[in-house]
């Protein structure tokens, strides 16, 4: 009997309404493959998340063996997509990337030159992207506070272009949201974990067609769960700031209302600065809750 021979490399492609933009990205990826990745086995796993569009007919008109197409029965999101990609990838890395023509194929073989040495290797947007400049604030924003929170730089928090082995990112899929965020979250669970993390510079294009995020909604959202997924890696990190912030403020105002206004003590900076240790505690206790999670994994 003949062994099929387990895929070097696992492509992940989430889609919903892309028909414009999929047929081409998938037309790169076997060029790529046909030539100057030729020597790795490879399988490329389309998820379609309820596309209402011909995303699914475009993918069937490529028509190659080694290309999958996963239907999810209606939309749940770009984060489940990539959460259903991996549990079927057999590959020994994953690959992620979009499947609207941001990301160049071309860039692949750069990430996976670091694959072998790296546990995590992530696309990093430079300045020279094509990309809206209110994106851009809002991707410095978040590269600063989970910089912050992972006490190393990260250099790109939200790209969704990345090389993960497939083993890690089997062990991390139940962490990732069903929403746009799963790359900051994986991101943050990798650096914690101590596992290595490499960023290769990149320039991606706009997009093929309408994005799919409303900056509005989905900003807002996404600051909630970098918030959250904070709390649940680094606990101590956002406990502290709020625990400084109530007792500081409880005990300046002690100073002014007794030694300028010249007034007794004031309840309310004893109600803040009380506030303030239970804060501390609660984060003490949440911190130790991470390390007894990552002790038992």
């Amino acid at each position: 009997m003949k062994m099929i021979e387990q895929p070097y490399l696992s492509v992940i492609l989430p889609m919903y309404n892309e028909e414009r933009a999929i047929g081409r990205t998938l037309d790169h990826l076997l060029q790529l493959f046909n030539g100057p990745l030729q020597e790795h086995c490879f399988e490329i796993i389309v998820v379609d998340d309820g596309s209402r569009d011909n995303s699914a007919e475009a993918v069937r008109q490529v028509n190659h063996p080694q290309i999958h197409l996963v239907q999810h029965p209606y939309n749940i999101g770009n984060g489940a997509s990539i959460k259903t990609g991996i549990r079927r990838a057999t590959g020994r890395y994953i690959l992620m990337m979009d499947a609207d023509g941001q990301h160049k194929v071309d860039d692949i073989p750069r990430l996976l030159e670091h694959a072998g040495r790296y546990d995590m290797v992530v696309g990093a947007r430079t300045g020279e992207s094509d990309t809206a400049r209110h994106r851009d604030l809002a991707n410095g924003i978040y590269n600063r506070f989970a910089s912050y929170v992972c006490g190393r730089t990260i250099e790109d928090l939200t790209s969704g272009f990345r090389v993960i082995k497939a083993e890690l990112a089997k062990s991390l899929v139940y962490l990732l949201p069903n929403t746009f965020s799963y790359p900051s979250t994986i991101t943050l669970a990798v650096v914690r974990g101590g596992f290595s993390l490499k960023y290769v510079p990149i320039t991606v294009r706009r997009r093929i067609g309408k994005s799919k995020i409303n900056l509005a909604v989905d900003g807002t959202r996404f600051l909630t769960i970098i918030l959250r997924i904070a709390v649940f890696f680094s606990p101590l990190k956002v406990f502290i700031p709020i625990s400084l912030l109530f007792f500081f403020t409880g005990f300046f105002w002690y100073v002014y209302r007794v030694f300028f206004v010249g007034t007794g003590f004031p309840p309310i900076s004893s109600l803040l600065m009380t506030t303030a240790v239970v804060i501390f505690l609660i984060g003490l206790v949440s911190e130790q809750i991470t390390y007894l999670r990552y002790g038992q994994q």
